[in-house]
């Protein structure tokens, strides 16, 4: 049913799709209070509190609504459409690390279109080489059919997030290939640690670093910015350049300094909505967490 409905919408244009997400992404904000409590308080978490950034918090809404509603163009249309649509900047990082041939880590957060980023590496002719993701099973067990097949395509494949699929992590890296991960999901209890992200605590994955201590490979930050008037995807891509320092508080530190320099460059586009700040179950709490 919801691949069908996928399918039918991919018929609809580009533009047509991100508006009606947009309107529909402020109506769910303005009808779920948990939503909203995230949207709002992530938000002033970073310094865009409500009462000053009201049209911020509007903005922020309109664009998850678009980011859910672009995936029936993303995932459904053919690959030659969605590749035509994007662009890249920073393509010149790419092409450096991959003459290193120690592999190369993406870390692509939240922030505007971060399906497509995978998509476009994946098949621009100019990488020539495969891509191995880090993949979370939904917990809605009927949705992993339909994401696993839109997501994996060819040369593009899914690790999961266990040690089965970091294992094919470290064995891409080590074949020179590359991977991609999303640096900002909450990882489970013992794969990660607290450190500051927009001032607050945040329970952060620790795999990135362990990967390049590893392997030696490269760390990229690459995200979609989606364009207006469904023009497409700009995909950027920047380098963290000196390696990850070897305490694992401190490197996720430099991790979450990192994306947030790229979240002020396009705040509105960025997950806001997400709880971010959760502790995992079992997790020991977070350092801000009251006594």
């Amino acid at each position: 049913m919801l691949t069908t409905l996928l399918r039918l919408l991919s018929l609809l244009p580009l533009g047509l799709l991100q508006r009606v997400g947009g309107r529909l992404g402020r109506f769910v904000a303005s009808v779920s209070p948990s939503y909203r409590r995230h949207l709002i308080d992530n938000l002033a978490q970073a310094g865009y509190p409500a009462r000053t950034d009201a049209a911020l918090v509007a903005r922020a809404a309109g664009q998850a609504g678009r980011g859910v509603l672009e995936l029936a163009h993303v995932w459904m249309r053919p690959q030659a459409e969605v590749l035509a649509l994007t662009r890249a900047t920073g393509w010149a990082h790419v092409e450096a690390a991959r003459a290193a041939g120690k592999g190369i880590v993406f870390l692509t957060p939240h922030l505007g279109c971060f399906e497509v980023t995978a998509q476009f590496y994946a098949n621009n002719r100019a990488a020539g080489a495969p891509l191995t993701v880090l993949y979370r099973r939904p917990r809605k067990a009927w949705l992993a059919p339909l994401i696993e097949g839109r997501r994996a395509r060819e040369n593009l494949s899914l690790a999961p997030a266990d040690l089965s699929g970091v294992r094919l992590l470290v064995r891409a890296l080590r074949r020179g290939e590359a991977i991609g991960m999303l640096p900002d999901q909450v990882p489970s209890k013992g794969e990660g640690v607290w450190a500051r992200f927009f001032g607050k605590h945040a329970y952060t994955m620790i795999l990135p670093a362990r990967l390049q201590r590893l392997t030696g490979a490269a760390l990229l930050l690459a995200h979609g910015e989606r364009l207006a008037a469904g023009k497409g995807w700009a995909v950027h891509f920047s380098v963290i350049e000196e390696p990850l320092p070897d305490d694992a508080v401190l490197a996720a530190t430099r991790i979450n300094e990192a994306l947030e320099h790229l979240i002020r460059g396009n705040p509105e586009q960025y997950l806001w909505g997400y709880n971010r700040y959760k502790t995992p179950q079992s997790a020991e709490p977070s350092p801000d967490a009251a006594p």
